[in-house]
């Protein structure tokens, strides 16, 4: 897949812990982990627009298309 996820840079720009965002997004650590470790098949807009209110940021500072990319 070309959609690479930079959920873990922007967590850490934000000084971000992991459980803490899992908490206040409302998905378990486990979920969060597969979000930032790039395995996740897809991704529920409001989970991404929880993120996005968490972390203060846009869809596109979480979610990057690289086109030839595939992370399969």
């Amino acid at each position: 897949m070309a959609i690479t996820v930079n959920l873990d840079v922007v967590m850490a720009t934000r000084h971000m812990p992991a459980g803490e965002l899992a908490a206040r997004v409302g998905i378990t650590p486990a979920n969060l982990s597969v979000l930032k470790n790039n395995k996740a098949k897809a991704i529920r807009f409001s989970t991404l627009e929880a993120l996005c209110r968490e972390l203060d940021c846009q869809p596109g500072d979480i979610l990057e298309y690289e086109e030839g990319i595939d992370n399969e």
